[in-house]
C-alpha cells in the first residue's frame, strides 16, 4: 500500500532571483564568500551549517550536518572535529568528501567536492582557545561516537575533568583538530521558475587554475 504526503509536497515556484556569473567570478572562492556573506545577512544563526559526506573503508557512505569554521586564502573550507570519530576515521581511509550548503529562503544550493586534510596544529590550536571553556570540556570529555553508558556517565566525566583542570586552561586533545577541505570541485545551484534553474559548475584543473561551465538543471 502506497502512502502519499501531499500536504508536505507543495508546488511553489523558485523565484527569489538569478545567479549572476558575472559576481562569481573566475575562481569559485569569491562566489562562496559572497554566498555566505549574503546569507549571513538572512540568517545569521545557521547560514554556515553544511552536510558533510564521507565514504568508509567499505563503501558505506554517511552524511552528517557540521558547522564551517572558516575559509582560509587558499579558498579551503574548514570545520573542528574529531580525528577518532566516525567521520574522522572515513577520512583517514578515504579523504575524498562532499560539502553541502542549502540556504532555502533564497533558493540556493552550493555543493563542494574534495580532499579533506587535518590542519596545522597551529590552526587547531587557534581555533581551540576561542572556544568557550564548558565547550572545551565537552570535547575533553567525549569519546565521540563510542557507544556510552548513559548521560549520567558523560556528566560525570565533564566533572570530573573540570575539577582536574580548575584554574588552568584546557588542553586540546590530540584528537580534537581543525579539518580542511581542499576543493576541486562547485556547483552553485540557484532556483529559478518552472525548474530552470541556474547551475555553474567550477572544476580545478592540473595546474590549480578553474574552469566554469553552465549545467542543464
Amino acid at each position: 500500500m502506497s502512502y502519499e504526503l501531499p500536504d508536505l509536497n507543495p508546488r511553489y515556484e523558485y523565484d527569489v532571483g538569478e545567479l549572476d556569473e558575472a559576481a562569481l567570478g573566475s575562481d569559485p572562492t569569491s562566489g562562496l564568500r559572497l554566498w555566505l556573506a549574503e546569507a549571513g545577512e538572512r540568517d545569521p544563526l545557521d547560514f554556515n551549517v553544511m552536510v558533510l559526506a564521507t565514504v568508509d573503508p567499505d563503501g558505506r557512505p554517511a552524511a552528517r550536518t557540521v558547522l564551517l569554521r572558516g575559509v582560509d586564502d587558499s579558498g579551503n573550507l574548514r570545520f573542528f572535529s574529531n580525528t577518532q570519530s566516525r567521520k574522522g576515521l572515513a577520512i583517514s581511509a578515504n579523504p575524498q568528501v562532499s560539502l553541502l550548503f542549502a540556504w532555502g529562503a533564497a533558493h540556493r544550493q552550493l555543493h563542494v567536492e574534495g580532499i579533506c586534510v587535518v590542519a596545522t596544529a597551529e590552526v587547531s590550536d587557534r581555533y581551540w582557545a576561542s572556544r568557550p571553556r564548558d565547550s572545551q570540556l565537552a570535547s575533553c570529555a567525549s569519546p565521540q561516537s563510542s557507544v556510552i553508558p548513559g548521560r549520567r556517565w558523560l556528566a560525570d566525566r565533564v566533572a570530573e575533568l573540570e575539577e582536574e583542570v580548575a584554574g588552568t586552561e584546557v588542553p586540546r586533545p590530540d584528537n580534537s583538530v581543525m579539518f580542511e577541505v581542499r576543493p576541486v570541485r562547485f556547483e552553485f545551484w540557484q532556483g529559478r521558475p518552472h525548474r530552470l534553474h541556474d547551475r555553474i559548475e567550477f572544476t580545478k584543473t592540473a595546474d590549480g587554475s578553474w574552469t566554469r561551465s553552465r549545467l542543464a538543471p
